[in-house]
């Protein structure tokens, strides 16, 4: 199988109004798509300008037999971890196939009449943002079934610093597929090139990859605006946190599901040290029924903290986990499940209640982290 990567190098330090996502260069990927029946994984930030990438193709005459959809679906706003149904396409009346409801992976007869696949999703560069696991099981249904597969180029927010813990393979899930750490510094192209380049994909199948370039991006490069990602990432500010504060979903501790920002906040009715108060309500689209529903809870308040001209000092912050997990009276059911599948490991989990410091709990992740950055630099297709 072929990794093909058409590349285009600036050094821009800054987020330029002229840069282009993947989706917006016909020139470049026309000549692959033409002729070919065409299946595309998209969403409703799978934008090129102005217009949804799936009606720009239409628009533009390329022929799109089948639509594919992620968690929170297409055209819709399903929550977080909610199934999600087949169903056609309210605008173009295209079959829609989720990716999240009976299957995660294309089945056979999915791509059945498919010559040719396309993948346009807007990644926040985390490891347990579920749409690089989607792309993993894009790729390897393509592999198998020897389809090739391009992938529209987008930016990564939070593709300028890499942190974290690097995942342990008894903790794979949904959630974390592959040996990487939390923050991994790439776009999602570059990602797939790298799943494929490592042989990560089941029995070490390759896929048939293109990756059609952003123009004018760096690995430095800001966002000021990104269109809404998922339902509950509302803001550039709730998209940089996301890395340090989805550690919450792993625990007791709300992070303003059921308010309009969540990801910006964190609190429970008994964690009775911050200074800020919410409400979590049902949010149709947004949050159904979040955790401690009507219900008051404690905490703080993150509103505006990476607004400009503020900007994150690129690092995973624990110090509101550690402080959470030390100011709630009951620790013993603290953290869930959930959590080791959040960290990639159960040492996070044990370290906090040991009592390890944050500057300590980072000394133990440096190793991998090194390791990791040696990888990824073979698959980098822009400047750091």
């Amino acid at each position: 199988m072929v990794i093909t990567a058409i590349v285009l190098l600036f050094c821009a330090r800054v987020f330029p109004q002229s840069v282009k996502v993947g989706g917006e260069r016909l020139d470049q990927y026309s000549p692959w798509l033409k002729g070919k029946s065409i299946g595309i994984v998209a969403n409703n930030a799978s934008l090129a300008g102005n217009m949804n990438v799936v009606d720009l193709l239409v628009n533009s005459g390329f022929r799109i037999g089948r639509i594919f959809s992620p968690e929170h679906g297409f055209r819709t706003s399903a929550d977080a971890g909610q199934i999600v149904d087949d169903l056609r396409d309210s605008v173009t009346g295209l079959p829609v196939i989720s990716l999240y409801g009976k299957k995660r992976k294309p089945a056979k007869e999915d791509l059945n009449n498919i010559s040719m696949m396309v993948f346009d999703l807007q990644d926040v560069g985390v490891r347990f943002y579920t749409y690089i696991s989607t792309l993993s099981y894009v790729m390897e249904a393509c592999a198998e079934n020897n389809i090739p597969l391009v992938v529209f180029d987008r930016p990564n927010p939070n593709g300028f610093y890499i942190d974290g813990p690097v995942l342990e393979k008894p903790f794979s899930s949904f959630v974390g597929l592959h040996p990487v750490p939390v923050v991994y510094g790439m776009t999602i192209g570059e990602y797939a090139c790298m799943i494929n380049g490592e042989g990560w994909l089941k029995n070490g199948v390759r896929c048939n990859l293109k990756v059609i370039p952003l123009e004018n991006y760096t690995h430095q490069s800001r966002l000021k605006r990104l269109e809404r990602p998922s339902p509950n990432l509302t803001s550039m500010n709730a998209i940089l946190l996301y890395p340090s504060l989805c550690f919450f979903e792993g625990t007791v501790i709300s992070v303003g599901r059921g308010t309009e920002h969540p990801f910006e906040m964190f609190g429970h009715p008994d964690l009775f040290t911050g200074s800020y108060i919410f409400i979590p309500e049902s949010i149709r689209g947004m949050s159904l029924h979040p955790p401690y529903e009507n219900r008051i809870c404690y905490g703080t308040n993150l509103q505006g903290l990476y607004d400009v001209p503020s900007e994150p000092d690129g690092k995973l912050n624990l110090f509101w986990l550690i402080s959470a997990y030390h100011s709630l009276g009951n620790k013993t059911e603290f953290f869930t499940s959930y959590f080791d599948l959040l960290a990639g490991t159960d040492r996070l989990r044990k370290q906090i209640i040991e009592g390890l410091s944050e500057e300590e709990i980072k000394k133990t992740w440096q190793d991998d982290l090194t390791r990791f950055k040696k990888i990824r630099k073979k698959y980098l297709l822009y400047p750091e």
